[in-house]
């Protein structure tokens, strides 16, 4: 008698049910909602699909930039250049970028796609060119000049700046590495520190962690090169300690 009245009053309940067939107390449907929701994207991450975007606060972004449309637009002006010489072809996707805003927070990365579609057009093989650290020595009135031939030659300017400034460091790093390779006379040829200096120069920072998965050596042995070698501290830390050449 008594496992029916219980049975009846489980019936009556009109407690919210969550995915799992448990009833959740009133007052939280909405706080469970949001880790039933939460639960939900960590396991579409975790089987490899895409979970679904979440909405974006009006607060922080324009709800009427049509990101897609803007990236489209974007896109056909490169269609249009693939014909042109790799630097003017720059020039305009650059301009392109500046005028048309494809990304409302990210606008630093169409330095990277123009620099990514000259190493297309064979301008840069190897490498990026380093667009950002040119456009950092142009004043920002040219760069953003009302004048569309000002902009452009001000990017052209920056082009030039930064091609120059990765000489420098092109140089510079040649210089280093010469300097740490007189360090390698009457080594032995099983020695890690030729691997260290390609490692050093390869990297901006290097941990002893990533030395010694790199070299395949402990952690202590990584210290030990990297005291042969006399590189500089990055991290002024007792722990988690990396160096580097700066």
């Amino acid at each position: 008698m008594g496992r029916d009245l219980d049975a009846d009053a489980d019936d009556d309940d009109d407690s919210p049910i969550g995915d799992d067939g448990e009833r959740r107390p009133d007052g939280l449907h909405s706080e469970f909602a949001a880790v039933d929701a939460l639960i939900a994207r960590s396991r579409c991450v975790i089987d490899g699909e895409a979970a679904a975007p979440r909405p974006r606060d009006s607060l922080v972004y324009d709800l009427d930039w049509n990101e897609d449309e803007r990236l489209q637009a974007w896109r056909g002006v490169r269609d249009q250049t693939r014909i042109l010489p790799p630097l003017l072809a720059g020039a305009l996707l650059w301009e392109a970028w500046e005028r048309i805003e494809p990304l409302q927070h990210r606008p630093w990365l169409g330095a990277l796609l123009v620099a990514a579609a000259m190493r297309a057009l064979k301008k840069t093989k190897t490498h990026l060119l380093c667009l950002n650290a040119g456009l950092r020595l142009v004043a920002r009135e040219r760069r953003r000049a009302r004048d569309r031939t000002a902009r452009l030659v001000a990017w052209g300017e920056a082009v030039a700046a930064a091609a120059e400034a990765g000489m420098k460091d092109h140089d510079r790093l040649a210089l280093a590495r010469r300097q740490l390779e007189c360090k390698l006379t009457r080594r032995r040829s099983s020695s890690h520190l030729a691997a260290l200096i390609d490692l050093v120069l390869a990297h901006p920072i290097a941990s002893d962690g990533l030395i010694a998965k790199e070299l395949g050596v402990t952690p202590r042995a990584a210290q030990n090169l990297v005291a042969e070698l006399g590189l500089r501290e990055a991290t002024g830390r007792g722990r988690y300690r990396a160096w580097g050449i700066v």
